[in-house]
């Protein structure tokens, strides 16, 4: 039966792929994410894009192409984000260590900001 469907699913994402993801993403944040009369244009972020995907996929389980990739960081995102609502909301277990990875200091709230 699985001859018949059209299209595979891809594999999760390894730690080795995330953890590249996060620090090329993270090293070129400014370009990619950068907003006013500054920010990068279409092509450079594409660019930008296609640098990451070539970094990433020595260690991939399977070819990742850039929309999986924006994809991923985008998840990576929102979940740092509700977790940090709702510690700061006061439930759920303490805050790991490296919980504010993805996330600038100005977006902390003040219990996890780290110490200045």
């Amino acid at each position: 039966m699985a001859e018949d469907s059209p299209k595979r699913r891809k594999a999760n994402f390894n730690e080795a792929e995330t953890e590249v993801l996060i620090e090329q993403v993270l090293k070129h944040e400014r370009l990619l994410f950068a907003a006013g009369p500054g920010r990068a244009s279409a092509g450079q972020k594409r660019k930008v894009w296609e640098l990451i995907r070539h970094k990433v996929n020595p260690v991939a389980a399977c070819p990742r192409d850039v929309e999986d990739l924006k994809k991923r960081w985008r998840d990576l995102k929102r979940r740092d984000r509700s977790k940090l609502c709702r510690l700061s909301q006061g439930c759920g277990p303490p805050a790991p260590p490296a919980l504010g990875l993805l996330l600038a200091p100005e977006e902390l709230p003040p219990a996890a900001a780290p110490p200045a």
